[in-house]
């Protein structure tokens, strides 16, 4: 399990940082000597542990972080910042012990002193809502480089640093990890990131020690419920980032009603961007064309200022998703017509967005997207999206996480069986559930729609999805919902290798389509 987990980015240069210095300079207790002791890096897990490291004990689900202390010891971690708890599981281990009231809260203020991250800091922009983060991310970065800057992304699904890639572990990465990333970027001469922030981001304290220039709110719908106790409390985190602790300036989509409510809760400067007709805000977005291969868009702004461009994406949601990335640059200092001439001259947004409906079939045969969406809202974008170019038969695929808010398989059921013709429901993460009782409440789901498709359940995965091509014909499209870009399924703890696209792909060519 643990060779599939992507590596953390540190800076290849670290620079060391004086333990005695950083206790005074943050006030902080101590038992131990510091003297002569100099830190390299910060890190809450004893397997990405580096010698001179800052080892932070956290209490976690299951164990107190402190009690590895030994094995952070021998494995050359410096010093053990902890609270009072941990201090007493460490203090067998003879290293240096500083005292916090929570370790998680000072992780990030601490990160962002050891790898000196507020020193000539980046373009930061952040993006949170339910769906929507990582596609406006990718926009982002996207346009940036048609800019010419040397970008850098941290997603759900990847982490960038100019050309270089890796898969993510987290959609936003611990606060030691992501400040890491931060150092390491600056070593590359990186001038501006994107960076997805999740609502948990905020909630663990994942961004603390960063300010973002701009932040962005794509929307709010149903999900991560068993994180939060109701949509008040998720509503609640994601506007912590509209703070002057975490950010400059906002823009706001009111696509959703939530939208409003951020305006009315921002502490941070906001300007609003909508897609839809009859919703007043300072930016609007109007569509044009939509086509299997883009959608293309006029943006309205303040001073009868306008952009005419296209996303390579396909649906209403994408070409907002586009037109807030533009807005927050627009927020933080790119001229809209510098962004309006480098779109032109390269024929609209250059961008590939990894398993957000991508399409892996050819041209023959039934067209098939594979999408990471799992919620109901995603699916009632993204089917709305492929039903339109859809000439036949749709037909979608999906599945639920296992040990995840499991009070939104109803709707997702529901919601997919609203949208399709041929309904196939399978598996997707079950991590320590049982798979057959979330496939039988998907099921229930679907039974309650008004639309009565098709409906077959198929396990594994591998066996759905060549179902579901023995079923299609010419002109039918099938939407595979919830993998996307993963490469792996979460099986009992273990990740176990697996692509949905590879399997699509398999399929297809085993049915005889190229």
């Amino acid at each position: 399990m643990t060779s599939r987990i992507p590596p953390v980015l540190r800076p290849e240069h670290p620079s060391s940082c004086s333990l005695s210095q950083l206790v005074i300079e943050f006030g902080l207790e101590h038992r131990g000597s510091l003297a002569g002791l100099e830190v390299t890096g910060v890190t809450l897990s004893t397997d990405d542990l580096q010698p001179g490291d800052l080892y932070v004990g956290v209490q976690g689900a299951h164990a107190h972080g402190a009690s590895f202390a030994e094995k952070a010891r021998d494995g050359g971690a410096v010093a053990i910042l902890t609270d009072e708890r941990g201090a007493e599981l460490a203090a067998g281990s003879g290293l240096p012990i500083i005292l916090v009231d929570s370790p998680r809260a000072a992780l990030g203020a601490v990160s962002a002193w050891v790898y000196r991250t507020a020193e000539n800091p980046p373009l930061l922009f952040g993006t949170t809502g339910t769906n929507g983060k990582t596609s406006v991310s990718y926009l982002l970065e996207a346009i940036l480089k048609q800019l010419g800057l040397i970008t850098g992304l941290s997603s759900t699904a990847e982490r960038h640093i100019g050309e270089t890639t890796v898969v993510s572990r987290l959609t936003t990465p611990e606060a030691s990890e992501m400040h890491a990333l931060l150092a390491r970027m600056r070593e590359h001469e990186v001038r501006a990131v994107a960076i997805e922030v999740s609502a948990q981001a905020l909630s663990r304290h994942r961004v603390e020690g960063i300010v973002f220039d701009v932040v962005g709110f794509t929307n709010l719908s149903h999900d991560h419920l068993d994180d939060y106790a109701d949509m008040e409390e998720y509503f609640e985190a994601k506007l912590e980032l509209f703070t002057p602790e975490h950010a400059r300036r906002g823009v706001i989509s009111l696509d959703t009603p939530w939208g409003r409510r951020v305006v009315e809760g921002s502490r941070v400067p906001v300007t609003t961007i909508t897609s839809l007709p009859d919703t007043d805000a300072e930016w609007r977005l109007e569509l044009l064309d939509e086509r299997a291969e883009y959608t293309e868009f006029t943006l309205h702004g303040p001073e009868g200022r306008s952009l005419t461009t296209r996303v390579p994406l396909i649906g209403r949601h994408m070409a907002a998703n586009a037109g807030l990335a533009i807005v927050m640059l627009v927020e933080g200092g790119f001229e809209l017509e510098a962004i309006a001439h480098v779109l032109d001259r390269d024929g609209g947004i250059v961008a590939y967005l990894p398993g957000r409906t991508e399409r892996v079939s050819g041209d023959r045969g039934p067209t098939v997207y594979v999408d990471f969406g799992h919620s109901a809202d995603a699916f009632e974008n993204t089917l709305s999206s492929v039903r339109r170019f859809t000439t036949g038969r749709t037909i979608m695929v999906f599945g639920a996480d296992g040990d995840r808010d499991p009070s939104k398989r109803l709707e997702m059921g529901r919601v997919a069986a609203e949208g399709c013709d041929i309904l196939v429901i399978t598996d997707h993460h079950p991590r320590f559930e049982d798979p057959a009782s979330i496939r039988a409440t998907l099921i229930e789901g679907a039974r309650m729609a008004e639309n009565r498709p098709e409906i077959h359940e198929v396990s594994p995965p591998e066996q759905a999805i060549r179902v579901a091509v023995s079923l299609a014909r010419e002109g039918d499209s099938i939407l595979w919902a919830g993998p996307g870009h993963q490469d792996y399924r979460d099986i009992r703890g273990v990740r176990t290798p697996y692509s949905a696209r590879d399997e699509a792909r398999r399929a297809l060519a085993e049915a005889g389509w190229a």
